[in-house]
């Protein structure tokens, strides 16, 4: 009979570890998934110099352009939190939406080795971000569930486990781009 309060406390305390345990592994997958879109993100950022490098002495009427790209680089570059982040990424995507337009307008740039090259690799690098933005906000809803159920969520509450910001596509990249085919 006394050993039934013992058994007791160590389930109690057994499940509290592990649930505190798995809270931390949540918190740890969200860090490390944001770490990653911070890798594809640096790729980004190395690429667009180069490219807006070989592309300028053929745009000289596009400076504003290379402008809005150079600036929006920055921006991103120097954005604190999800939420500043994704807007600056978004307005970064749309620059560089912009340029690779531009370019369609400039046959002999069209076919510069270096730039298909360059677009090439920016593409495959958008694709690898939107991937890793997948991740992150996938491991976002399984945190953010975690530490809202219940009974998690006490032990979420006692050792101030927040929850994250999801890494969200601004208004102007949910718009439905228009074709004019004519």
């Amino acid at each position: 009979m006394y050993w039934i309060p013992g058994i007791v406390a160590v389930a109690v305390v057994a499940w509290f570890v592990g649930t505190y345990n798995r809270l931390v592994r949540l918190r740890n997958q969200l860090t490390n998934a944001w770490h990653q879109i911070d890798v594809q993100l640096k790729r980004r950022y190395d690429l667009i110099p180069n490219l807006v490098e070989v592309v300028k002495d053929y745009m000289s009427y596009e400076q504003e352009t290379l402008a809005r790209v150079i600036e929006a680089r920055g921006a991103a570059i120097g954005a604190k939190g999800t939420a500043a982040q994704a807007k600056a990424e978004n307005m970064l995507t749309e620059s560089l939406k912009s340029l690779f337009a531009v370019v369609e307008n400039y046959p002999e740039l069209k076919a510069n080795q270096n730039v298909a090259s360059l677009q090439e690799e920016l593409t495959g690098t958008e694709n690898k971000i939107s991937f890793a933005r997948q991740y992150y906000n996938d491991s976002v809803m399984t945190y953010n569930n975690t530490i809202q159920s219940i009974p998690s969520n006490v032990i979420a509450s006692v050792f101030d486990f927040r929850p994250s910001e999801y890494f969200e596509a601004g208004e102007e990249v949910k718009t439905v781009p228009k074709a004019d085919l004519r």
